[in-house]
């Protein structure tokens, strides 16, 4: 399944006022990789994602999804591919209605109406807001529009998720239930975020983004032990890894229990 798969090769990109952002970033990502993305605030993670739907050209190397190079000629094929939920949904959410809203892309995909209809209340339903659907958007808390902002990707019914700090904004319920959800998510999902915790239970692969370069990429388990990286590139241990502080045991994450 090619159309899966995404692939970057010395991406490099710079900001208006000549601050590099991401230098030589190369990474490649197949069909079915749970992918986190971390670093610190301003290692480039929110700049790299932004890459990856063309909303950022680069100013240097190359981006692949699929079969596709990313260009303005094949851009509108690759964000039928490519799902993003940004990291501010109110950078998401512009219609008079929380159902519009949601309804945006496949309308745009020219589907039938009873299919548009379809597709918004199973994407509603999945992440819980269906009871929303007549809202304005304005009109709901920070967590509720992270939570439309994912359906209205959702509804697109895309073979790449690309996430920013998805689960910011979320009470604890919220967050649990998103990270289920994105576990049923069979396709490739690339997620950038400061949540660690979320990291172990859901992706099986990290890469550490520091000062707009890749200074580790391996299974999550063992860059989070590894205390040079998490030193060099400004992160601490997950919660759920760094043990009970009472009794010093280490604490094992829960895929890895078993039946314990």
């Amino acid at each position: 399944m090619s159309h899966h798969i995404v692939e970057v090769k010395d991406l490099r990109y710079t900001y208006p006022d000549g601050t590099p952002a991401l230098q030589g970033v190369s990474f490649r990502v197949v069909h079915g990789e749970s992918v986190a993305i971390v670093g610190a605030n301003g290692a480039g993670k929110s700049t790299l994602l932004l890459h990856l739907n063309g909303y950022l050209a680069p100013k240097g190397g190359e981006i692949r999804i699929g079969d596709y190079p990313l260009t303005r000629k094949t851009l509108q094929t690759v964000r039928r591919t490519v799902g993003m939920v940004f990291q501010d949904p109110d950078d998401q959410l512009f219609m008079p209605t929380v159902y519009d809203d949601v309804a945006f892309g496949p309308l745009n995909l020219g589907l039938p109406t009873s299919e548009v209809e379809s597709r918004v209340l199973n994407a509603l339903s999945v992440v819980d807001t269906l009871h929303l659907k007549n809202r304005p958007p304005y009109k709901l808390s920070r967590g509720e529009k992270r939570s439309v902002a994912i359906a209205s990707v959702l509804s697109m019914s895309p073979d790449i998720l690309v996430m920013d700090e998805p689960t910011s904004d979320l009470d604890p319920k919220a967050r649990r239930k998103l990270i289920e959800l994105l576990k049923t998510f069979k396709h490739t999902k690339i997620i950038a975020t400061h949540d660690l915790d979320m990291v172990v239970d859901l992706c099986e692969r990290t890469i550490v983004i520091y000062n707009g370069r890749v200074i580790a990429d391996g299974p999550t388990l063992k860059i989070f032990e590894n205390q040079a990286i998490l030193a060099e590139s400004h992160l601490e241990k997950p919660l759920g890894m760094q043990g009970c502080p009472v009794c010093k045991n280490s604490v094992v994450p829960l895929r890895d229990r078993g039946d314990q």
